[in-house]
């Protein structure tokens, strides 16, 4: 073979492996960080300020997100559509892809939420300790709840709505690794999140902080369910929930849809060895109120949630929040490699 022929041959090989690579066919990197968004806005503002970004393509995602983008400082973003059923399917996908070595990987679940006007404010993000299920309940017609009951949900296979259920999903209720929540949590709250004037004024139809407050940054728990919710009643149902099923320790902040689906498909992947559930950390916010303002209907803040200016500043804000974890773990690996630094 001539060596014209040799060299020829070598570039052939090394564009076939990286034309491989780079359409998902071959191993992607070993990410130090892998970022979970929802929908296309949340990986956006990812995208946007960490990149240059390489794709891998990873059978079995989220057909509308096909892929998972990488970075050169192996931060990793994918994007596993709304919903239990499609943030669970993505998120197995992944995991069981074997196209990452996600041993030692980071995950950090990022996305926005309903808020609690009783422990923050549009545009204010939360580090949750407990993740817990509020579609896992029996549900009384609100016609014929009974007279001494304080609501028409209860656990299943329980009595009265005040009861705690016997767990037999075993998804109901999740706790977060506490050294990583107070690390994420220390290096965040300080920061300066971002507002909008949208949004200072629908703060201001409430009468009390932290509602009418500037967004901060918070630690408080998240309730997953699909179905999207309106009320004061039904956010007393969400704070009493969260109660009984973290034995009095846990407080409703944020609600939201997936995170209890996320996080088992990760739990099935930790029980294959796969990754470390210590390396789980869950940021929401509060792109709008879970109730209505004082002499609003429940349905107009449901219908009309867009009007409430939290979005746009609520995406800069879980970013402004959950980079400086990214950060601190990309730029001082030799650290966190092995865990969680104390």
């Amino acid at each position: 073979m001539s060596l014209w022929t040799k060299i020829a041959a070598g570039l052939l090989a090394t564009t076939l492996a990286f034309t491989a690579h780079a359409d998902g066919f071959g191993r992607g990197p070993d990410p130090k960080v892998m970022i979970i968004s929802m929908f296309a806005p949340e990986g956006q503002i990812w995208l946007d300020k960490l990149g240059p970004w390489r794709e891998v393509k990873v059978p079995g995602l989220s057909p509308d997100y096909p892929v998972v983008r990488c970075n050169r400082a192996d931060v990793c973003v994918m994007t596993t559509g709304m919903g239990h059923t499609n943030a669970a399917a993505s998120t197995m996908a992944l995991v069981l892809s074997r196209y990452f070595d996600l041993s030692r990987t980071y995950f950090l679940i990022a996305g926005i939420a309903g808020i609690n006007p009783e422990y923050g404010t549009v545009g204010s993000v939360a580090w949750a300790r407990y993740l817990v299920d509020f579609g896992i309940q029996w549900e009384i017609d609100a016609r014929e709840i009974p007279a001494d009951w304080p609501g028409g949900y209860l656990g299943i296979n329980t009595k009265h709505p005040k009861d705690k259920p016997p767990l037999d999903y075993k998804t109901e209720v999740f706790q977060l690794d506490e050294t990583l929540l107070q690390k994420a949590y220390a290096l965040s709250k300080g920061v300066t999140l971002s507002d909008g004037a949208q949004a200072q004024a629908a703060r201001a139809k409430f009468p009390a902080a932290p509602a009418n407050q500037p967004p901060t940054v918070l630690q408080c728990d998240t309730l997953a369910g699909d179905t999207w919710f309106s009320g004061t009643a039904l956010g007393e149902r969400a704070t009493e929930w969260t109660k009984i099923l973290t034995d009095g320790k846990g407080a409703y902040c944020t609600t939201q849809q997936e995170d209890n689906a996320t996080y088992e498909a990760l739990k099935r992947g930790a029980a294959l060895k796969l990754l470390d559930l210590k390396r789980v950390a869950v940021l929401r916010g509060g792109s709008d109120f879970d109730r209505p303002a004082p002499g609003q209907t429940s349905a107009d803040n449901l219908v009309n949630y867009a009007d409430q200016g939290g979005f746009v500043i609520t995406l800069n804000n879980l970013f402004l929040a959950g980079n400086p974890l990214v950060q601190a773990i990309t730029r001082n690996w030799a650290a966190w490699r092995n865990g969680v630094p104390r």
